[in-house]
């Protein structure tokens, strides 16, 4: 049982570059990453149940990995390209709500399938400690540096930078959910 919550502690500090990203952003609140924790939560609370009734017969770091490149990519891409053009109009540059979604349904899905494979590693001895600790280790790793990003430090970053580092945070956790 201290092995499985050990196992969710270490496997959610990718969480910790998701709350980097989100707190980049300035459109994006803390209310928003409290929702996405809580959505999360849920997700990891099915994934235990599921995992106790199913196999999956695929690596599930790929679609994690594949997913988080895409999303940092897409968010660099949309800076770039979507904001030259409104820098062009005079219009103020930020990310889309549809992109900070995206974020938070991806984060949430891929804690569902760390908790799953959790449960899978240590089954028939699981304990619903599993999801709670993963729940919360993503919740306290994300707020950490979703704190972190909003110091005064970070806040003298020009615009172009913070979506840079956000888009590469992503990028780096899903080549590290590919080769880790």
């Amino acid at each position: 049982m201290f092995m499985s919550v050990i196992s969710g502690l270490i496997v959610s500090v990718d969480a910790f570059f998701i709350g980097l990203s989100l707190g980049l952003q300035k459109k994006c609140k803390f209310f928003y990453l409290a929702t996405i924790n809580a959505f999360l939560f849920c997700l990891c609370v099915l994934g235990f149940f599921l995992a106790e009734r199913i196999s999956i017969p695929f690596n599930t770091d790929l679609i994690v990995g594949f997913s988080f490149i895409a999303l940092g990519s897409w968010t660099i891409l949309q800076f770039f390209i979507f904001g030259f053009i409104k820098k062009r109009k005079g219009e103020e540059i930020k990310i889309s709500f549809k992109t900070l979604s995206l974020v938070g349904l991806v984060m949430s899905g891929e804690a569902m399938l760390i908790t799953m494979g959790i449960t899978f590693i240590f089954s028939p001895d699981a304990t619903f400690l599993i999801p709670f600790t993963v729940a919360f280790a993503h919740f306290g790793y994300s707020s950490l540096s979703f704190f972190l990003a909003r110091t005064k430090y970070m806040k003298r970053i020009p615009l172009a930078v913070n979506h840079v580092i956000s888009g590469l945070a992503l990028i780096t956790y899903g080549l590290l959910a590919l080769f880790l």
